[in-house]
């Protein structure tokens, strides 16, 4: 096997993990959206087991926390490791128009899809509309 050595690689990489790059950010990358009246995030989570996922919410902000492994077999020398590992975590702030009691998550093929619905009082409404015209126009008849 032929091998380059680079003193600095091993430097290069601590500082990717740290503080991330364009093609591989420290945090969890992530999509928002608002459909009808539910807003749907998703979370880049490739890997992580669904069990080490966490998500908790206290007044209005959502955190996920998520903790991938390293992959070590027994016995195994690791030649290359550029994966990230450890526990990642994000924060989101909720705006007082959300309902943090029925946020729905499902994880499917490393993507974590969290639901969230627009409380009912914040929803838009149609409003009757009422004419005291028609009543003054009975009376004078």
């Amino acid at each position: 096997m032929l091998m380059r050595t680079d003193p600095f690689r091993d430097l290069d990489r601590l500082t990717q993990q740290v503080f991330g790059t364009v093609a591989r950010p420290a945090a969890m990358p992530m999509d928002a959206y608002r459909k009808g009246t539910d807003f749907y995030v998703h979370f880049d989570l490739p890997g992580i087991n669904p069990d080490s996922i966490d998500l908790e919410v206290e007044q209005n902000v959502l955190t996920v926390k998520a903790e991938r492994a390293p992959v070590a077999a027994e016995g195994a020398e690791m030649i290359v490791s550029e994966r990230p590992t450890g526990t990642f975590t994000r924060q989101l702030f909720l705006g007082e128009t959300l309902d943090s009691e029925a946020i729905a998550a499902d994880y499917h093929s490393g993507v974590l899809t969290l639901t969230i619905p627009v409380r009912e009082a914040a929803k838009p409404r149609k409003l009757s509309i009422t004419s005291s015209d028609a009543d003054k126009q009975l009376a004078s008849a």
